[in-house]
């Protein structure tokens, strides 16, 4: 080729559009990150999940979500979409969790964080919104995941196996494997036992537990079993030393249906009316 057609030769950057519209990046420089404030972010959505304000929420996490796609913080998304995982999971938003575990799962991919605690920790959550809106099979998949990188990190806490197993057992009980789920259920119970506060797991626990044995052996055979159960986790319940705060609320008002489900309609009212009173001082 010669000079003048190397001096006219068309380049990519004649053609391509660059990375970032409004601040002009060249073709072929990569931007820099602008990191976004992630624990503020979170402290905040948890504001507002105190006061189950979950459209301020939504509004909060996606307008930083686009910040960190804007500023190509890669890991603040991660965490954002983390947060709309549970966020959707919660409002019932099956296209929207999806969506953000398709996304979460692509980022971890792309920051290469493979077996790390981050990676555990998202398809904890992955699989958890996939067993909320019965994608069992696949839920399932993730747990398993999420259970070889925890279990190979020494010293890990004993609050996230807990929660693992705990949610590794509603799985199993979801797909009939009831015999794996007690197991996860004890495997649990056995962890949350050595945490601070931990007696509002081991409560839900029991529930859950009770769960499986009605629907192993039927309410009439299982009701020994089951009160048992139900009684224990009131106790839990009551008699503990946690923070009455967001999240106290948050498991009395998850519990109270079982309650009354099961027949225990006064311990439902109250563990319901405790959480009321809780938000309406928020």
């Amino acid at each position: 080729m010669d000079d003048f057609s190397k001096a006219n030769a068309i380049g990519p950057e004649d053609y391509a559009e660059p990375r970032c519209l409004l601040c002009d990046e060249p073709y072929g420089k990569e931007p820099e990150v602008r990191s976004v404030p992630q624990q503020r972010i979170i402290e905040k959505n948890d504001e507002y999940l105190a006061k189950r304000d979950y459209e301020g929420a939504e509004r909060h996490l996606l307008y930083w979500l686009e910040e960190a796609r804007l500023g190509n913080d890669r890991r603040g998304m991660l965490v954002i979409a983390n947060e709309l995982i549970g966020h959707y999971r919660k409002c019932g938003s099956k296209d929207k969790a999806l969506e953000n575990v398709d996304l979460a799962l692509s980022l971890l991919e792309s920051l290469g964080f493979g077996d790390t605690p981050t990676a555990g920790t998202t398809y904890v959550n992955c699989a958890t919104a996939c067993n909320a809106f019965s994608l069992n099979d696949r839920s399932m998949t993730y747990f398993k995941k999420a259970e070889s990188i925890y279990e190979s990190i020494p010293d890990i806490p004993d609050a996230l196996l807990g929660g693992l197993y705990n949610n590794m057992g509603l799985c199993c009980k979801a797909l009939k494997r009831f015999d794996e789920a007690r197991a996860y259920y004890a495997k649990a119970t056995a962890r949350m036992s050595k945490v601070e506060n931990g007696e509002l797991e081991r409560a839900i626990t029991c529930l859950n537990v009770a769960d499986v044995a009605a629907e192993e052996k039927g309410l009439e055979a299982g009701e020994p079993e089951i009160y048992n159960l139900l009684d224990e986790a009131y106790d839990l319940l009551k008699n503990n030393n946690a923070p009455r705060d967001g999240y106290y609320a948050f498991v009395c008002e998850k519990c109270a249906p079982v309650f009354g489900y099961y027949g225990y309609f006064l311990a439902a009212e109250e563990l319901g009316g405790i959480a009321k009173q809780i938000y309406e001082r928020s």
